[in-house]
């Protein structure tokens, strides 16, 4: 079956990399000329050559031609894509590559699938990552959901390398929901860290955020054993602990009064805002989102974000 990357972002980039070492793979671009030519992403993941087996074009239907399309556009944007191009993806399988929550729907990138493509086989693509690892052929392990099994199974055979391993699951909820939440706690860290805070209170954000991030997965029907795989604790874990987490940097600016490049893709301040609305519907406690949700809008700085954390009433673990 024909596998194509839709988005040349540095984690589609990177995905066509990896798939391309052992079979062949379109990596569609919106201005694909450069790509051609050099035969590497140099704006994305510069140094990083395309193997042999990578084709890149900028031929959206020759791309949509493929069985299989990796979708790797920001998580804002997916509803949008997929609705202009979905008589084209019909019956397609689709593999969401972004990590979010839709800011004006709350709904993760399965959902969003199944409801612009209901014809399409959907699944999910998560965990711990950096595109440049990836890339340059380092061991990774990711987490592949969807809600067949046969499905996720087929997938997981042909999406699978020899760096790049691939565990599967049926519970798209709990990936969905690791791979979202886990920004929002990053993004709690990296404040922590840039406001001076300590190591100690890193620790403890990245502990009661996994509690919350947990919590939330069961309130939507996820297994909890989920969040303590690869979509949850492990990507946790990198994010919360990495200036290559592009949430965490957001935190550090945050956290160190700095001005942080309004152009950079931060999927975790879209998920902040979103669940903090569907917390507060849904009767849901989460603190730290809400915190981290209160600052991004200016409505709290760090300090006092975190000094309302510290006083929350005494309770069990």
């Amino acid at each position: 079956m024909n596998v194509s990357v839709l988005g040349a972002g540095a984690f589609g980039t990177a995905l066509a990399i990896a798939i391309g070492t052992v079979r062949p793979v379109t990596l569609w671009a919106r201005d694909a000329g450069d790509m051609v030519q050099r035969r590497e992403n140099n704006k994305r993941l510069p140094g990083c050559a395309f193997p042999a087996q990578l084709q890149v074009t900028g031929d959206m239907a020759r791309a949509l031609a493929a069985d299989t399309l990796l979708i790797a556009v920001p998580m804002q944007k997916l509803r949008g894509f997929l609705h202009e191009n979905a008589q084209e993806l019909s019956d397609k399988t689709l593999v969401a590559c972004c990590k979010g929550i839709e800011l004006s729907s709350g709904a993760g990138p399965v959902q969003i699938i199944c409801e612009e493509v209901p014809t399409a086989h959907a699944a999910i693509l998560t965990g711990p990552s950096f595109a440049a690892d990836i890339a340059r052929g380092l061991p990774t392990a990711l987490t592949l959901a969807a809600r067949n099994d046969d499905s996720a199974r087929r997938l997981q055979e042909q999406l699978n390398t020899p760096a790049l391993r691939l565990y599967r699951t049926t519970d798209t909820i709990g990936a969905e929901l690791g791979g979202a939440l886990k920004n929002v706690v990053a993004i709690a860290c990296g404040a922590a860290i840039g406001a001076g805070l300590g190591e100690s209170a890193r620790a403890a954000l990245m502990t009661r955020g996994f509690a919350e991030m947990q919590r939330m997965a069961a309130h939507r029907g996820a297994d909890p054993e989920t969040l303590s795989g690869l979509s949850g604790f492990g990507d946790l874990a990198l994010t919360c602990t990495s200036e290559g987490s592009r949430n965490y940097r957001l935190g550090l600016s945050l956290g160190a009064g700095d001005t942080f490049d309004p152009d950079t893709t931060v999927e975790g301040a879209a998920t902040a805002r979103a669940m903090a609305g569907v917390a507060a519907k849904e009767g849901i406690d989460m603190p730290i989102t809400n915190a981290v949700a209160a600052v991004l809008d200016n409505r709290l700085d760090v300090p006092s974000a975190m000094q309302s954390l510290l006083a929350r009433p005494l309770k069990e673990e």
